[in-house]
């Protein structure tokens, strides 16, 4: 194994709207689950590498020298050269819609690669070494046939029987597949890692097939993103990542499509992410519809409605991708950890906490997806019971403490955004009931949104400071605090909104657009990396209050800390820029365009006044 590949993420995300896999740099599968996002993994030797698993193809006498995805597309090539000649590694998974299919793209649990010769005759190794149920047993692998293998592992863990299987097709003999034996490659040679068993035959034409239907699918949806001006490169790759992200069988994104990355190298800050967090509707929606895929904006909001409360049913923070409500975490102590970072988590535990914030993302969604549902008064309907139930509970805890968007597993406490948010909820009920003709029901609510407001400017306020703080009768600052203009409840040229956002980057600031969430010891200590998506929302901040150079500035130093694919994770390291946490991640995915967007409109706006200017003179 070539560990030098291992120091800042050199990977790329294949994947169809159902599961994902990562390629490293030197075409290594090292995560995947199958058959789905949330499912036991095949390969994670990401999370440990003597344990994990994964499928190597290298080249004998030679090194991969590029990788780089196929234009507009979610394919990924990785290219090696060496004294025997070339060839490239090509990695995707089937997504195309069926004739008659219309609406439903067909997207198999199948991972394809083909080892396509280039120039000369190549010696190539594969290695293929599954480690089926995130390598909690061992894991066999047989040959069933020429061209099909089966890989199984059985076990037992707390009187819970555990089997799985997945199946390879390939032309390559058994030597070449599980015994590592070079090969020379003189022709197109595939390898279909299914959790199926097929029911059709899988060769070379199947293959080329499969490769060139997903090439025009993911060609076709590309050609729909609006993705304007000098940043457009980066808005098409972060948009493409996302749509990787949704689980199309129900709309639900996932934070990131991997678990236990660790925030800080060492620390015990690694998380499941591959769920779906509430709070990430509302800047979601908002983007998605930005960028002119309207569908997956509104397939995101059914998930949402499906599971928002109608009358007594709580709200949780989070759900999995078909809407579980139980998550229960559980760490696997048979895995090292990312690079030592241990435990290595399944499940997410904080779907049990109480945070106040999802509800203002909730009526955000819906203030947003009026017009698409005008037409449904049965949809309408639905939704208005909804902003009702949402809008009770408001009333009942807004004057509570909570854990926050950060997620603090310690004491509940006041925080301001979680109460900016509680006041987004107010304001976005009433505004929703004009909408819908309910002038009674809005003008007898209205003082909701007051009454919060008033709250949040009398204890979120520091003199002291100069600026909102994070918990009331703190001295600390957060980033979250910087979404304020965004949500409408501060002006962006309100003195005290401005204060914040100077104050922001002077105390949480780490130079060329790194900003921390918070600097205040949580659970764990002292955070040390800073938060990617916060980073954007400082960049947001500036241009809010006027400060474009400096915005610009960071922004596009931001832009180089993305990997040689485009891709950010959850994470920077403050001192070496090292990307961290889990990878990809969609929140970091969405600021990235929202912020370029807004630069655009900004540069576009002041394109048109040069141009009055101009013509006044």
């Amino acid at each position: 194994m070539n560990r030098r590949y291992d120091d800042n993420y050199h990977m790329g995300l294949i994947g169809n709207g159902r599961t994902g896999a990562l390629v490293r740099r030197d075409a290594t599968l090292v995560f995947a689950c199958l058959p789905d996002f949330d499912a036991g993994s095949v390969f994670c030797s990401l999370l440990d590498t003597d344990r994990g698993g994964e499928m190597g193809v290298s080249m004998v006498g030679g090194k991969p020298v590029a990788q780089h995805y196929r234009e507009h597309t979610n394919i990924l090539v990785t290219r090696f050269e060496g004294k025997d000649g070339s060839f490239e590694v090509v990695d995707f998974m089937p997504r195309y819609r069926m004739a008659g299919r219309h609406q439903v793209p067909y997207a198999p649990p199948d991972i394809v690669r083909v080892l396509r010769p280039l120039a000369g005759k190549p010696r190539v190794r594969v290695r293929y070494q599954p480690a089926l149920e995130y390598g909690r047993y061992d894991t066999t692998t047989r040959q069933l046939r020429d061209g099909l293998y089966k890989s199984t592992t059985v076990g037992k863990t707390t009187g819970i029987n555990h089997y799985e299987s997945v199946y390879l097709y390939t032309d390559l003999p058994e030597k070449q597949v599980c015994g590592g034996k070079p090969f020379a490659l003189e022709r197109d040679e595939h390898l279909l890692l299914t959790y199926n068993d097929k029911l059709h035959p899988i060769d070379r034409e199947r293959v080329r097939l499969l490769l060139a239907q997903t090439e025009a699918y993911w060609l076709a949806w590309t050609s729909s993103t609006h993705a304007p001006g000098r940043y457009r490169e980066h808005i098409v790759r972060s948009a493409l990542a996302l749509k990787l992200m949704q689980y199309s069988e129900t709309g639900a994104l996932v934070a990131a499509p991997t678990t236990s990355l660790p925030e800080t190298i060492g620390e015990v800050r690694n998380w499941d992410y591959r769920f779906c967090w509430i709070r990430d509707a509302s800047m979601t929606v908002s983007v998605l519809n930005k960028i002119g895929h309207h569908d997956m904006a509104h397939q995101f909001v059914h998930w949402v409605m499906d599971n928002t409360p109608t009358k007594d049913d709580p709200l949780q923070i989070m759900y999995g991708i078909r809407g579980e409500r139980t998550l229960t975490e559980k760490t696997l102590g048979h895995l090292a950890g990312y690079q030592g970072s241990s435990p290595v988590r399944i499940g997410n535990a904080a779907y049990k906490q109480k945070q106040h914030d999802i509800y203002g993302a909730v009526l955000d969604v819906f203030w947003q997806s009026l017009d698409h549902f005008a037409t449904r008064l049965d949809v309408i309907e639905d939704l208005w019971t909804r902003v009702r139930s949402v809008f009770r509970t408001v009333e009942l805890i807004w004057k509570k403490p909570d854990r926050g968007i950060w997620e603090f597993r310690g004491a509940k406490r006041h925080f301001v955004f979680s109460k900016v948010l509680c006041w987004v909820a107010a304001d976005r009920a009433v505004r929703i009931a004009e909408r819908l003709g309910q002038a009674r029901w809005a003008e007898s609510h209205r003082g909701l949104a007051d009454a919060i407001r008033a709250d949040i400017c009398r204890h979120g306020w520091s003199e002291k400071l100069g600026a909102f703080v994070q918990t009331y009768g703190s001295e600390a600052l957060d980033a979250s605090n910087l979404l304020m203009a965004d949500y409408g409840f501060c002006a962006p040229d309100d003195p005290q909104y401005v204060a914040t956002v100077h104050k922001t980057w002077d105390d949480l600031g780490r130079g060329e657009g790194l900003l921390m969430r918070y600097q205040a010891a949580d659970d764990f200590g002292e955070p040390t990396s800073a938060f990617t998506v916060c980073c954007f929302w400082g960049v947001k901040a500036l241009i809010h209050i006027g400060e474009y150079g400096r915005a610009r500035a960071a922004f596009e130093r931001l832009l180089e800390d993305t990997n040689h694919l485009g891709l950010l994770a959850e994470d920077l390291d403050v001192n070496n820029r090292r990307q961290l946490g889990n990878f990809p991640q969609a929140y970091s995915h969405l600021a990235l365009i929202d912020t370029a967007l807004a630069l655009d409109e900004l540069e576009r706006r002041n394109g048109e006044d040069n141009l009055l200017d101009q013509a006044a003179r």
